[in-house]
């Protein structure tokens, strides 16, 4: 798969899914990629926080990549930079704040002078090889959020990045009707969009609605704290809570790690000029509580996040009692409502009165609802659209919305999808590697490969351990010994233990020690069986036979 005299789009991530984003196109033998993010593990994958996509397609063929173009700072789209960008050996793009965000990464993960990070101005364009980049800047619940338009030989591409249409916007701002449909006006030949509120069939709101409806939730307060969670990235979001707190005589307190990162890069990009200054945690934990509010990360559930700590009364200082109040202005990011209900139940049994959108006008989203695509589509008038940025359902629905409104074809691609769009697009070429890797600790490994297949073994059936030692004569010298982890006998665990120790020993009298793969496999099988037997499971099983 090498581009020829065509122009190619190829998602690694993104396609199928919310979340991971990477996108390639290609023309004239070269690639071009468009965001690097990755996504949160599930409960499948025990014992992992970040998933970041395979990158196995593009790694043949660094030598033919000229760059990697960034639309916005979500961890979606920039996340995997620090620990794939590097190998890849290609130079960054990104607008300011974004690249202030990566830089930061860049520097904990302390690969900042490796990767080269080129800064490019709110509208500014970039050109690698045949292949020219157009910053217009859209909404979103980020500052700098971006379309691309990006012109080739073989077509322009609009590229949507993340979006929704605002006519009160509070940082930025974003292109207007007639400078969007200036751009359709000069020709697109496909359109690669957003879809995850294609279901939405009202637009997704104004970040100054929001604004007002915090105002009155935080006024009517009148005594305990207020807690808002939010995502900390959303800095239009920070900005109005600063100001909401200054208009209900409120000090602020911010807490968690990347709160106070999103704020330090947005003050130095210029943005959150009249932010208030902040409360230490010490100083707020003295003062009367009805005249703090404090502004937390953790809206999703996530245990080490800082309400989940609050929640549970673990936090080192921040402490909530009965009658204080807990709002969230954030949406529930599906697969996540397990994680969030346990935090929400967590302060209810505190005491806390919990707040979400479905109660009060605290947050609106940063995804464009069915009117606001059907705008787009009005101004941009592609030949072709190529839905992204959501699961099947969402990208098929968006597909048959962009037909309905006058777009001649549509393809929905899947991650590893090789879509000709020009000429004669749009086409299926191939279908390309595509997958994921998972960041398990330190090391990055295949997703499913070898150690999270074992390590979901041991979480379904547990593990037994069993040691044989053998005299010089070869045989059984000691009863075996049997250990058992995860394995559910409780009460009955010593009776357990001695019947799986009997059947180790029968197993290693019967068999020869001289064969020792031979011999150890039938003491691990006699072992599982009795496991089996009293337990329905199916314990990883491990034997050592030691010698004298």
């Amino acid at each position: 798969m090498k581009p020829g005299k065509e122009l190619i789009f190829l998602p690694l991530g993104g396609s199928g899914e919310i979340g991971m984003n990477v996108n390639l196109y290609g023309c004239n033998g070269k690639w071009v990629m468009v965001d690097l993010g990755m996504t949160f593990a599930d409960p499948s994958y025990p014992g992992v926080e970040l998933v970041l996509p395979d990158l196995s397609f593009i790694e043949d063929r660094a030598k033919d990549l000229l760059g990697i173009v960034l639309t916005h700072g979500h961890e979606d789209h920039i996340g995997a930079i620090p620990y794939l960008a590097n190998d890849l050996g290609v130079p960054l793009y990104a607008t300011p704040f974004t690249a202030g965000l990566i830089a930061k990464k860049l520097e904990e993960e302390g690969i900042a002078r490796e990767v080269k990070l080129n800064i490019i101005p709110m509208g500014g364009t970039l050109k690698l090889g045949d292949f020219a980049f157009r910053y217009v800047a859209l909404a979103h619940s980020i500052p700098e959020g971006n379309a691309l338009v990006i012109d080739t030989p073989y077509g322009r591409i609009f590229h949507t990045g993340d979006w929704k249409l605002d006519d009160g916007p509070l940082l930025g701002n974003p292109a207007s009707a007639a400078e969007l449909t200036a751009i359709g006006d000069s020709g697109v030949l496909a359109m690669v969009g957003d879809s995850t509120n294609v279901f939405n069939n009202e637009a997704s709101g104004s970040e100054t609605d929001v604004r007002e409806g915090l105002l009155r939730v935080v006024k009517a307060r009148k005594t305990g704290r207020v807690l808002v969670t939010t995502f900390a990235s959303n800095a239009a979001r920070l900005a109005t809570l600063g100001w909401v707190a200054k208009e209900t005589g409120r000090h602020l307190v911010l807490a968690g790690r990347s709160m106070d990162r999103i704020t330090e890069v947005a003050k130095a990009t210029g943005y959150l000029k009249e932010m208030p200054p902040t409360l230490s945690w010490q100083d707020a934990a003295k003062m009367d509580p009805s005249k703090i509010l404090i502004l937390c990360t953790g809206a999703q559930g996530e245990p080490m996040a800082a309400l989940s700590r609050i929640a549970s009364g673990t936090h080192p200082v921040i402490k909530l009692e009965p009658g204080d109040l807990v709002v969230y202005s954030s949406k529930q990011i599906p697969g996540n409502e397990l994680a969030i209900g346990h935090v929400q139940n967590a302060l209810a049994t505190r005491g806390i009165e919990v707040i979400t959108e479905k109660q009060a006008h605290v947050h609106v989203s940063g995804h464009p609802g069915r009117p606001e695509l059907e705008a787009m589509y009005d101004w941009i008038r592609p030949e072709i659209a190529i839905p992204v940025h959501g699961e099947r359902r969402h990208m098929e629905a968006h597909a048959r919305l962009a037909l309905a409104n006058g777009v001649k074809k549509a393809m929905v691609p899947i991650n590893g999808s090789a879509i000709r769009l020009a000429p004669d697009g749009p086409k299926l070429l191939s279908h390309e590697k595509a997958g994921r890797l998972i960041l398990d600790g330190d090391v990055i490994l295949p997703a499913n490969g070898a150690t999270i297949v074992e390590r979901r073994r041991l979480m379904l059936n547990g593990h037994m351990g069993a040691m044989i030692v053998l005299g010089k004569d070869g045989r059984l010298a000691a009863t075996p010994a049997i250990t058992a982890q995860g394995v559910p006998v409780e009460e009955d665990k010593l009776e357990f233990l001695a019947e799986c120790a009997e059947a180790a020993a029968a197993a290693a009298k019967k068999g020869d020690a001289r064969q020792a793969e031979k011999y150890a496999e039938a003491i691990r099988v006699a072992v599982r069986k009795v496991a089996r037997e009293w337990t329905g499971k199916k314990p990883v099983t491990d034997v050592q036979v030691v010698r004298l």
